[in-house]
């Protein structure tokens, strides 16, 4: 019997990506390759839409940190059939903006039939800065990281196998990219500090974890992209992070610890890998290059980034568009080369086995 077909969908965050790097806008990839596989793993980038989201059954939200863990070995994946959820709030959000998060959170409870803990608030103020690379890309700070984990220690103890944090982000952010963002061109400029929030959550405790930043209303933008759009729905991002951690699955941190059940997911069983093609340098990638995994690469994803895939010797089937990406998938999942879908199919060569030198 043929074991499950199982792919990986990275759109990194904060990059620019033209599909994937604004508010959910990769949720319909994710839904159609999820029709072509039997398992798909991915990240929030790619499933958070703030009010937004989907059902998806066979698909696993897999925090970023967490998934360069399983990438490497390290690490696998327990599907669950549900989370018990934590609320992590910053002390820095304002009375009226924190109730409108813990109303969304009761929403989810009433509405949806979630599980999740009583909320907390952190000690002190998060003091999340944004920043810049370079290139562009979007990253940030946290000026009181430990009163983050501390706020997550209680959460775990009170019985929280996942945790959601609600930071709030400054309003006071360059102007002309939250345009740029909102007209469907720009970069993020959130996305890079979330990542590095969730990450240090998920290395320190193991959990899943994802990010939902609050901020003050923006008025109406008569020109908004509809890539853009799902986030100017409500007061909070959070639905769709609340939704995603109440399926997402535990992590094994160590496969001799714990005895192995069925349906565990081991990263020697992913079967292939869609990523942009001009984003090849993450550490999942680079890892699963080096294992029997198809990469296929999207030149029509492009990004703020100039990693292709040539220079770090990743060998992939590069494809134009996510369209064409899903018939490759469908190619290897039947066992069949793609070439021989082409008009023009070359013939085999002879393989020398013997220098013409030898002595």
């Amino acid at each position: 019997m043929n074991r499950p077909y199982t792919a990986i969908l990275i759109v990194p965050t904060g990059v620019g990506a033209t599909i994937g790097g604004y508010a959910g806008d990769a949720l319909p990839v994710a839904r159609v390759i999820a029709q072509v596989c039997d398992r798909l793993i991915t990240h929030p980038n790619v499933l958070n839409g703030a009010s937004l989201y989907w059902n998806l059954p066979n698909a696993f939200y897999v925090e970023g940190y967490a998934l360069d863990k399983f990438a490497s070995g390290c690490w696998g994946l327990r599907p669950i059939r549900s989370n018990r959820v934590g609320l992590l709030l910053d002390q820095g959000i304002e009375p009226e903006l924190r109730l409108r998060h813990i109303q969304a959170s009761d929403a989810v409870r009433a509405t949806l039939g979630l599980t999740l803990t009583d909320y907390v608030i952190t000690d002190a103020p998060l003091n999340v800065e944004l920043r810049t690379t370079p290139s562009g890309a979007s990253w940030g700070t946290i000026g009181n990281p430990d009163s983050l984990l501390r706020a997550a220690e209680i959460l775990i103890k009170a019985g929280a196998e996942a945790i959601a944090v609600v930071a709030r982000f400054p309003d006071d952010m360059d102007e002309e990219a939250v345009l740029k963002y909102r007209h469907g061109e720009g970069v993020d400029p959130l996305a890079g500090a979330e990542a590095v929030i969730s990450h240090l959550l998920v290395r320190t405790f193991q959990i899943p974890c994802a990010h939902s930043p609050a901020l003050l209303s923006a008025p109406p933008e008569p020109d908004l992209s509809p890539r853009s759009a799902a986030e100017e729905l409500g007061y909070t991002f959070l639905p769709c992070v609340l939704v995603g951690l109440s399926h997402a699955p535990q992590f094994i941190i160590e496969k001799r610890a714990i005895a192995s059940k069925k349906g565990d997911i081991w990263v020697d069983e992913v079967d292939a890998a869609i990523v942009p093609a001009t984003a090849c340098g993450s550490s999942a990638l680079l890892s699963l290059s080096q294992r029997r995994c198809q990469i296929i690469t999207v030149e029509e994803n492009k990004t703020l980034i100039k990693v292709p895939p040539q220079p770090l010797g990743i060998k992939s089937i590069q494809v134009n568009s996510y369209l064409e990406a899903v018939g490759v998938l469908v190619a290897h999942k039947a066992g069949i080369n793609p070439s021989a879908l082409r008009p023009k199919l070359l013939p085999l060569q002879s393989i020398s086995h013997w220098s013409n030198n030898r002595e």
